[in-house]
C-alpha cells in the first residue's frame, strides 16, 4: 500500500525589510555609437558646468563662491544621472562630493584658502579672486571627470566609492588645474 503525501504548498517568502537596491543600467558596450555618444554628451555637460563653476567662483563673498560652486557640481551630477539613467538624489551627490573634497587635502586646503582670501581687503580680495575660480573650475571638472567614467561602467550614486577613486580624482584635478591655467590663444 502506497501513501500519497499530499502536496507541500509553499507559503509565499516575506517581503524583505531593506529596500530594493536601484537598479542597475546595462554595461554600455565600449566602442559603441551610442557609447560614444553618450560620452561626448557626457563631457559636453562636464565643460559647461565648469564653466559656470569658473563665473561661481567669481563671486567676491567668501564662501558664498563655495556655496554657488557646489550648486553647480549638484546640477552637473544631475544632469549626468540623467544622461545615464541613474537615479539622482541630491543628498547624496552633496555627501559624494564633499566626500572627495575632504579626502584630497591639498585639494580641500587649495579651495578653502582661495575663498577665504577674499576676505582679506585689497590684496587678498584680488588673489582670491583670481585663484578661486580657478579651484572651482578644476574640482568641477574633476568631479565630473571621476563621475562620467563611474557611470561609464555602470555605476550608481549608490555604489560609489570616493576613496577608491582618490588618486583618479586628485590626477583629475591636477590636470584640469594645469589646463586652466594654460594661456588662451
Amino acid at each position: 500500500m502506497t501513501v500519497e503525501t499530499p502536496p507541500q504548498t509553499q507559503s509565499p517568502p516575506e517581503p524583505s525589510q531593506q529596500t530594493p537596491s536601484e537598479p542597475r543600467p546595462p554595461a554600455p558596450l565600449f566602442g559603441s555609437v551610442e557609447a560614444r555618444e553618450r560620452t561626448l554628451q557626457g563631457e559636453s555637460i562636464i565643460k559647461r558646468n565648469t564653466l559656470w563653476a569658473l563665473g561661481a567662483g567669481a563671486l567676491i563673498i567668501p564662501w558664498v563662491d563655495v556655496a554657488a560652486a557646489l550648486a553647480v557640481q549638484m546640477k552637473m551630477l544631475k544632469q549626468m544621472s540623467d544622461l545615464y539613467g541613474v537615479k539622482y538624489s541630491e543628498g547624496i551627490a552633496k555627501k559624494l562630493v564633499l566626500s572627495l573634497l575632504m579626502s584630497s587635502g591639498g585639494v580641500l586646503v587649495g579651495v578653502a584658502a582661495a575663498s577665504a582670501l577674499k576676505a582679506i581687503p585689497g590684496v587678498g580680495s584680488v588673489l582670491g579672486a583670481l585663484s578661486f575660480p580657478l579651484s572651482a573650475a578644476a574640482f568641477t571638472n574633476a568631479v565630473g571627470r571621476v563621475f562620467l567614467l563611474h557611470f561609464e561602467t555602470g555605476g550608481t550614486l549608490l555604489d560609489f566609492d570616493p576613496k577608491k577613486v582618490q588618486e583618479h580624482f586628485t590626477r583629475e584635478y591636477e590636470k584640469s588645474k594645469r589646463a586652466l591655467d594654460q594661456p588662451v590663444g
